[in-house]
């Protein structure tokens, strides 16, 4: 098994496969009020590192780090139902956490979903721990927030 990650433009049309696959997803769980989707022109922002990771050369994942004021945002995780297992996830995460070290940032925060428990499962395990409503989230009753120092 030949694993890759790196840098790719959300434009491409494999970025925007991944991109979509899970907007469908979220959509599925969520209101459309309750989804703070980075859509692809928002990617493309110089504040925003998008990586895909790739398994025999095949998209089997995404994920994007976007730089705000004092700390970094994960945002646009996703792996691929059929590569789900694999620790891609885990290795995702870790890559833009390493992204965020790199620039000097001091923590990482995230928001998800409550029904996201596998999800959840994977920031708990990479050492994201609950944390304050952040940034431009609203409380909903379904967004939960995390944070990681670094």
């Amino acid at each position: 098994m030949n694993f890759t990650i790196a840098q790719e433009r959300s434009d491409n049309p494999e970025s925007r496969q991944l991109i979509s696959e899970l907007d469908e997803y979220l959509n599925s769980l969520y209101p459309p009020e309750n989804n703070y989707i980075l859509g692809v022109e928002d990617l493309l922002k110089s504040n925003v590192t998008f990586v895909i990771a790739r398994i025999d050369s095949k998209a089997a994942g995404c994920g994007a780090l976007r730089i705000m004021e004092g700390y970094g945002e994960i945002k646009r995780m996703y792996v691929r139902p059929n590569y789900r297992g694999r620790g891609l996830g885990q290795k995702i995460l870790e890559h833009l956490c390493a992204i965020a070290s790199e620039l000097g940032l001091t923590s990482v925060k995230l928001e998800t979903g409550k029904l996201q428990v596998d999800a959840r499962k994977l920031y708990e395990s990479a050492g994201f721990r609950p944390t304050e409503r952040f940034g431009e989230y609203e409380i909903n009753g379904v967004s939960l927030f995390y944070e990681r120092k670094i």
